[in-house]
């Protein structure tokens, strides 16, 4: 087999080129062909294999392996509930479960036979698997809906290599990047793009294991030369950035992060306070790009490109996107393109209702720039809001909240009116916990950047907001 119809041509060449580091622990690509590839014979046939995804090598070289067989993984949350665990092995029905030594395990997985993982390799180097086809499924991540159990996503193997060598044309992405970032490695972002990302194209990714400011500003001054995060954590970045507010923020950050070649924000909007708060500091723009579990990466800002606060730039090569049902310029996001999934597992009612035609519904609504940038708007089911005839998106008044000096967080949702339909409500921490803003003060600042029928009409004042793994905020928790 010609290595550059591999999935990861560069595990062929074992080479002595750093391939991951976490920690102090490193494996190169020959270490990593070596010990992928020897797990990869033990799993060979077997139907699925969970992997238990802490943020460790381990876990890495388990998704690899498991790549290399042409088995289907599952990662896990470490994280998740007992219930919903349960309903996903139930659900995948792996015959084997991937750990690191040492892990312990919850009692769903007592069923499943263990294999420890080892990041050395087991006696010599041999030939890594025949390719399988670029349509067998690879991964099934489980993401939640609105409704019901987690449903499990089949990615195959030719979304992966399309959305990886979209952003390769995208993002200029080579060899001699190296990646840095702290981000979980049970969904498409930390794992996807995080750990495949690095090694379809040959570079080299380097995790924090949990996310640091220290350990970015570390990374980043020592060679690394891009930087994947979620708002969040951006968040963070900007509040060392400022410091007191009064010049003394974190000037080796600010230093490490003008000098890296591309930062990245995903999983969720970056606030604009927080774009122009980095920019400022470091002359450096943090692009966004817009992504599902389902889809895989659907847009993006271009390295080089205009970084708009607010927009998710353009369409990625091979993706097709259009909006459809739109009204006062709002509409659904549909795609299609070689990097949607195949299927929900064993959910063939859902899946049909997921598609109009070749399309899939997104359920996200957005607007489209005159030159075709795309703006998210939020959620069709959480984040639209109709108002006294109006359609409202969330995320628009959101931004506006905060860059209000008093509100540190701010969350927006639409509760039921007899007169408006739905009120706007907005979900504030503020700066300044023993002197909030008060509910006209923040109405009149948002009426004033907005339109008067976008202020809110009730604030709601929260310690803090709830948020997923991913840094979401969990509007449903808000309402419940």
């Amino acid at each position: 087999m010609a290595a550059s119809s591999a999935l990861f041509p560069s595990l062929h060449l074992r080479s002595d080129r750093p391939a991951l580091r976490f920690g102090d622990r490193t494996l190169t690509y020959a270490g990593l062909a070596s010990a992928a590839g020897g797990l990869a014979a033990r799993i060979a046939g077997a139907g699925r294999v969970a992997v238990w995804a802490t943020p460790s090598l381990e876990t890495a070289v388990g998704v690899v392996a498991a790549l290399l067989a042409g088995v289907p993984a599952v990662p896990l949350n470490p994280k998740t509930g007992e219930r919903e665990l349960g309903h996903i092995v139930a659900d995948s029905g792996p015959t084997l479960v991937l750990a690191a030594a040492g892990n312990e395990l919850p009692w769903a997985l007592d069923e499943l036979e263990r294999i420890d993982v080892t990041a050395a390799g087991e006696g010599p180097a041999s030939a890594l698997p025949a390719e399988p086809s670029p349509g067998s499924p690879a991964l099934i991540v489980y993401t939640s809906g609105t409704t019901g159990p987690p449903k499990g996503a089949v990615l195959p193997r030719r979304a992966i290599a399309a959305t990886l060598d979209a952003l390769e044309e995208a993002w200029e992405w080579t060899a001699d990047d190296v990646l840095v970032h702290a981000l979980p490695l049970f969904h498409v972002h930390g794992l996807i793009l995080g750990i495949l990302g690095p090694l379809r194209r040959g570079g080299e990714v380097r995790h924090l294991g949990r996310f640091d400011v220290r350990g970015v500003t570390r990374e980043l001054s020592a060679g690394a030369t891009m930087l994947f995060g979620v708002p969040t954590m951006y968040h963070r970045l900007a509040e060392a950035l400022d410091g007191d507010g009064e010049g003394d923020g974190d000037r080796e950050l600010a230093k490490a992060l003008a000098g890296a070649r591309l930062l990245v924000s995903g999983s969720a909007a970056l606030p604009v306070r927080d774009h122009r708060r980095i920019t400022a500091a470091t002359g450096r723009a943090v692009i966004e790009r817009y992504g599902m579990t389902e889809t895989l990466m659907n847009t993006s800002v271009r390295a080089g490109g205009e970084a708009r606060p607010g927009t998710v730039g353009l369409p990625l090569p091979g993706v097709e996107l259009r909006l459809v049902d739109e009204a006062d310029g709002i509409g659904e996001i549909q795609v299609r393109g070689p990097n949607l999934f195949t299927e929900y597992l064993n959910r063939p009612d859902a899946t049909a209702a997921a598609f109009d035609g070749s399309w899939f519904r997104t359920g996200d609504m957005a607007t489209l720039d005159a030159d075709g940038y795309v703006r998210i708007v939020g959620r069709k089911a959480t984040d639209l809001i109709k108002s006294g005839g109006y359609k409202i998106g969330a995320g628009e008044i959101e931004n506006a909240l905060l860059e209000h000096p008093g509100v540190r967080e701010a969350a927006v949702t639409g509760e039921q009116d007899e007169d408006l339909g739905e009120r706007i409500v907005a979900w504030i921490v503020p700066a300044d916990p023993q002197s909030p803003p008060s509910e006209a003060e923040l109405a009149d600042h948002v009426a004033a950047l907005l339109a008067p029928h976008k202020r809110p009409r009730v604030v709601r004042l929260l310690d803090s907001l709830p948020r997923n793994d991913m840094g979401k905020i969990m509007k449903g928790a808000l309402r419940a």
